[in-house]
């Protein structure tokens, strides 16, 4: 269709950039838990402090304390998540070590406010953060899926991102609330104007036989207003139809390519041929060529049918499969339009290997071949559980034990050396 829905955005990308905006209103408590951490990760006798009290209180979690990344909101996430599992921990932990609330009283963060003492207070406000990045991290590993169809489920996922945002914006908690209005601000840069938004989001949602296009519609009027969401209606009723068009006309001409003019055209009852005047014969076999032996086409016979009961084990390829028979140029189709997919999460994963592929020995390879290199590798490696676009903290606290203890034995010999001499 000349191109009009050839880019498509990547969401787990737009989702980032919009949680990154609402991250620069994180609050205090957030501040006083990543100082708390920091303070107790500086020494190994204090992470041998900190897991002492976790026994005192009884605390059986095999998690390690972790310091997030300014530039990834998800390793934020991560650092509430854990830090809430040693709650009382941390409370032991100040207790017993004087030095942590000393710590806190004096240091200064990079805006110049002093962080404070960690309160209990403090730990109530994390928990509401913690809740409230849950939305966006389950958000991501949706959308970031390898082995499983995604474009059928973009339309939702935006339409709940809306709805997260749009309740969250009325919050009583007034940090909450300021965050979600800067997040709210560049959800609608991108998905605020559907007008901008590539029309495969919606299509792929209607090609969907548990959404189909009455549920597009009622979203788009929830989400836009009746006045642009009508509007919205009637234009992505043209392209699906537009669409369909395009790919009948390249079915018809490869059937017509494939039969011969001896051929009685499909729905021509040859038997009874003398029961038909010449006209009436030529009259079938044109509407038989043209693609029109009802006057309801298949996208109206999809979209006439009810929809599929919504569960948990649907398949949609599966669905699409057993009933091309029935729509076999909207099969074509979906074909084409299921295998969009709206992350790049997963295939940058693949071709992040790239750089042990072509290094400074061997950077005579084409691309052509660089790229075989990489698809093959990915493609004997594969694995039947999903790409993970998380942090191991089990992986990471074990190379942090090899460290620390690397580094214990390196001491103890250096100190027994300086005895010697």
């Amino acid at each position: 269709m000349d191109g009009k829905h050839l880019h498509v955005r990547c969401v787990a990308h737009i989702i980032n950039l919009i949680v990154q905006d609402g991250l620069k209103e994180v609050g205090d408590s957030v501040r006083r838990v990543r100082q708390a951490i920091r303070y107790i990760r500086q020494s190994p006798a204090r992470i041998k402090r900190f897991k002492d009290c976790c026994e005192i209180e009884k605390i059986t979690c095999k998690k390690s304390l972790c310091l997030d990344v300014v530039t990834r909101w998800n390793s934020t996430y991560l650092m509430l998540k854990t830090a809430l599992e040693f709650e009382n921990a941390f409370v032991s932990y100040g207790i017993h070590d004087p030095g942590l609330l000393d710590h806190l009283l004096t240091h200064v963060c990079e805006d110049g406010k002093d962080i404070g003492a960690l309160t209990s207070g403090d730990w109530e406000n994390v928990r509401k953060m913690e809740k409230f990045l849950e939305t966006f991290y389950n958000l991501t590993f949706r959308v970031s899926g390898s082995l499983y169809v995604t474009s059928n489920i973009h339309f939702h996922e935006i339409d709940e991102l809306s709805c997260a945002l749009k309740l969250l914006v009325e919050s009583d908690d007034n940090v909450l609330a300021m965050m979600a209005k800067r997040m709210k601000s560049k959800f609608d840069k991108y998905w605020g104007a559907p007008e901008k938004m590539n029309k495969m989001i919606f299509i792929a949602c209607v090609l969907d036989p548990r959404s189909k296009f009455d549920y597009v519609a009622f979203v788009l009027l929830k989400m836009y207003g009746q006045e642009k969401g009508d509007q919205l209606r009637v234009e992505i009723k043209l392209h699906m139809t537009s669409l369909f068009e395009e790919y009948r006309k390249v079915t018809s001409k490869m059937s017509q390519g494939s039969s011969t003019s001896k051929v009685e055209p499909s729905g021509i009852n040859t038997r009874n041929i003398h029961k038909r005047t010449l006209i009436q014969l030529e009259y079938l076999r044109y509407k038989a060529e043209s693609g029109n032996m009802d006057a309801k086409t298949e996208l109206d016979k999809y979209l006439d049918e009810d929809v599929e009961v919504a569960n948990e084990h649907f398949d949609i390829l599966l669905w699409w499969k057993v009933n091309s028979s029935k729509f076999p140029t909207m099969a074509e189709m979906t074909r084409d339009v299921l295998a969009i997919p709206i992350s790049t999460v997963a295939s940058e994963s693949a071709f992040s290997t790239g750089g042990r592929v072509l290094d400074s020995f061997r950077s005579s390879l084409t691309p052509r071949l660089v790229q075989a290199l990489i698809c093959l590798q990915d493609w004997f490696r594969k694995e039947s559980s999903p790409i993970k676009v998380e942090e191991d903290l089990d992986h990471l606290e074990e190379i942090e034990s090899d460290l620390i203890n690397i580094g214990r034995d390196s001491c103890i010999g250096r100190d027994s050396c300086i005895t010697n001499i």
